[in-house]
């Protein structure tokens, strides 16, 4: 059952969607008239902080001739939890067409919600560097942040994934004499709301272009049908380039764009029923 190969890569688009966020932050220094001396972008990296705390607290040996420099952020992944708030059927589909091919038509089962913990710590030896970062990142969370990101390329899937900061911690590691180095530590806890997508098979029902109903004006369960109503896709743009909108246009519309409706209605009183499998009236 788990043998069918697939893998969307949602989990590292989510990933990368919560890094590029905070890839462009700045740190100014002014000096006494108010004037900016130096403009700094914020490094950052992958990586748990304690990784970056012990690069900090080594000095400066072998090929590595310079410490650390602050400040600088880094982030990680957390947690992976599944969202039970967020659950829809597990049968629920739904049909989107391939993007290579609008022709195709994928039957598509609804994503799973789940729930990915991130750790954004900013890293800084001055106090007013930690804050510039800080007060360029909380006005932006009330308390959530939406990003759009394309979970699946193949069929132009694009999700808004809620971004979610949880908790605000602060601790200052200053401690020794004064060769040692100063860290001041800002701790930022986020959840992140993503999808994940099940295999994606191929359906060759192909698009629904026309919709046809039967009516019958007797309340039996055996009534034939004496009026119907068809609606098919009507034109509005000219796909063949005959410099005419007419109904040899109606075929040639893509899938996502913009149609009207051809309607009409026709009067029976033959008796007969429409057959969906011979697609025909019998």
């Amino acid at each position: 059952m788990f043998g069918r190969y697939f893998y969307h890569k949602a989990i590292s688009k989510t990933v990368t969607a919560f890094g590029t966020l905070f890839n462009d932050i700045q740190v100014r220094h002014y000096d006494e008239s108010n004037n900016p001396i130096s403009v700094l972008k914020v490094p950052l990296s992958y990586g748990p902080v304690q990784k970056f705390l012990a690069r900090i607290e080594q000095s400066p040996a072998g090929d590595r001739k310079v410490a650390l420099s602050l400040p600088r952020m880094s982030f990680e992944m957390t947690s992976i939890d599944y969202d039970a708030q967020r659950k829809s059927s597990v049968i629920q589909t739904f049909k989107a067409p391939k993007a290579s091919d609008g022709k195709v038509i994928n039957n598509i089962y609804s994503p799973v919600p789940y729930n990915i913990g991130f750790e954004l710590n900013i890293l800084g030896k001055i106090q007013d560097d930690v804050l510039q970062i800080i007060e360029q990142i909380l006005p932006c969370f009330q308390p959530a942040f939406n990003v759009s990101v394309k979970l699946i390329p193949e069929i132009n899937e694009v999700r808004d994934i809620p971004i979610i900061l949880n908790r605000i911690g602060f601790r200052d590691d200053y401690e020794g004499d004064f060769s040692t180095r100063r860290v001041i530590i800002y701790t930022l806890n986020f959840t992140v709301k993503t999808y994940l997508f099940n295999e994606i098979p191929e359906d060759s029902q192909g698009l629904i272009k026309k919709v046809q109903v039967d009516y019958a004006t007797d309340a039996l369960l055996n009534a034939k049908r004496e009026v119907r109503y068809t609606v098919t896709p009507k034109a509005l743009q000219d796909y063949n380039n005959d410099a005419v909108i007419n109904a040899t246009d109606d075929p040639l519309i893509p899938y996502g764009d913009d149609f009207g409706f051809n309607d009409e209605i026709t009067d029976f009183q033959d008796f007969k029923d429409f057959s969906s499998t011979q697609g025909t009236d019998i």
